[in-house]
């Protein structure tokens, strides 16, 4: 018996047998084609899903329309936004996230303004206004906190749409030098200057948050000429209810980027800018006599006001007595112009909803500001808040150019666009991922929590989990 089997056994030793190994190399078995079913797996339905809904942003503010003859006889945006949404609901399994508070509460403001449809003064066009303007503020809305899933995405998005307003502004500018009273854009929601100076206050702080977070001087020299021509695009716009809203914007970028964050850079271009505007408005007496209405009234001489201040205050006291006449459903979504002969709008969105769809669609859509808001406070006191540069940009943004709508839409009316949801979708979205984060942070060994040096790898690997814990 041999060393081996007195130490392992002989029922351990191993046969002997004839092996041939093989000289010849052995063919690689063939790689299987990918099928139809493979190529649109849920995965790959998310993305063509944000794919579309990137592409209905790009279309909705950069308005290619305006510049490529024949484009707007094709309908890019109802194709894009279709193929988003088909995409939501093929990848719907894979969203584990629950559908943010202020989501639901746009849909139940969508279902409260289909009841108001039958006791509408015109019943076809509170339809109209429902089903062709409404319902895609809805959708969009919907679409961009379910599909959002990342920062990256989010910054996608953020990062179109200023552009988009940037560039828009600029055009706006050039083509439109002077050549009437006022600076009107290109088309859509920037044909009306109220509307115009509006969006552009809302998205200052969205080119502010990309002129701190870029890297590179060329950058921030874009970034930064793109600040001037927003600024100078309020002016020549001449509305006074976007300066209301700019000013309340700047003051807020002013706390939030500069006081808060401790950036002395910004107190210093802050006063800069208020004396270079201050410069700007003396050189031009016809503004200065434009904005002294609204202490002195609609009559000042030289002000081209035409009336309009106290056709507006006429058309806010008849939208709250026709709030009070009909306060459950209103006379119907857009049919305050016909049911008043007046065939004005209220220029007030939060008239135009009260005397339009009633007190309860009203108090929905304060709702919605008020849970928008909540959840930014939310956001602001989470720890992935305090570690990532790019969240604390973003909130900060989202918080100014929030503020900047509810004052600006105070003179001006916006309760079916797009815009105004884009921005509480975008909350949705921040909420959920910085919950998301935190969640997971919170699930991590001991010894292994995220820090300021690595949070931003680890982050990037986190923020396509599962989105358990969400409002």
């Amino acid at each position: 018996m041999t060393f081996y089997d007195q130490k392992f056994g002989t029922a351990t030793r191993p046969l002997k047998t004839n092996v041939v190994v093989p000289t010849a190399p052995v063919a690689a078995a063939p790689v299987p084609k990918p099928s139809l079913a493979a190529a649109f797996t849920p995965k790959r339905r998310g993305t063509l899903a944000y794919g579309a809904l990137l592409t209905f942003s790009f279309l909705y503010y950069a308005r290619p329309e305006d510049f490529i003859p024949g484009m707007a006889n094709v309908p890019v945006g109802k194709i894009s936004g279709g193929l988003a949404l088909a995409g939501l609901l093929l990848s719907w399994g894979r969203l584990k996230g629950k559908m943010p508070l202020a989501i639901k509460l746009v849909l139940v403001l969508l279902v409260h303004m289909c009841i108001t449809v039958p006791f509408a003064f015109w019943r076809m066009g509170a339809y109209d206004v429902v089903v062709n303007q409404f319902s895609k503020a809805a959708l969009v809305a919907l679409l961009i906190s379910m599909i959002v899933v990342s920062v990256v995405e989010l910054r996608q998005l953020l990062w179109v749409q200023a552009v988009s307003v940037s560039v828009m502004t600029i055009a706006s500018i050039i083509l439109h030098p002077g050549g009437k009273f006022r600076l009107w854009g290109l088309g859509g929601v920037f044909s009306n200057p109220n509307d115009f100076a509006i969006n552009i206050a809302i998205n200052f702080p969205l080119c502010l948050a990309f002129f701190w977070g870029s890297k590179g001087i060329v950058k921030k020299l874009l970034w930064a000429v793109a600040l001037l021509f927003l600024l100078y695009g309020v002016i020549a716009t001449y509305s006074r209810s976007g300066l209301i809203a700019m000013v309340i914007c700047f003051f807020i970028c002013i706390w939030e980027f500069g006081i808060k964050a401790k950036r002395p850079v910004v107190i210093a271009g802050a006063i800069f800018i208020l004396m270079l505007g201050v410069g700007v408005a003396v050189t031009t007496p016809r503004y200065i006599t434009r904005i002294s209405t609204l202490v002195e009234g609609g009559d000042v001489d030289g002000a081209f006001d035409h009336g309009s201040m106290d056709a507006r205050r006429e058309l806010l006291m008849e939208s709250i007595r026709v709030t009070l006449q009909h306060p459950i459903f209103g006379v119907g979504p857009g049919n305050f112009q016909a049911y008043t002969k007046s065939w004005h709008v209220t220029h007030n969105t939060y008239t135009e909803l009260s005397s339009e769809t009633g007190i309860p669609g009203l108090a929905l859509f304060l709702a919605i500001l008020y849970f928008t808001f909540r959840n930014l406070k939310a956001v602001s006191d989470t720890q992935v808040h305090k570690h990532d540069p790019q969240i604390q940009l973003f909130t900060s943004a989202l918080r100014a150019g929030l503020a900047a709508y509810i004052v600006g839409s105070a003179f001006a009316s916006t309760s079916y666009t797009l815009f105004p949801y884009f921005m509480v979708a975008y909350v949705a979205a921040l909420y959920k991922i910085a919950k998301s984060r935190e969640v997971t942070q919170s699930t991590q060994p001991a010894g292994t929590s995220l820090t300021p040096r690595n949070s931003q790898d680890a982050y990037g690997k986190q923020e396509q989990q599962s989105l358990a814990w969400t409002r």
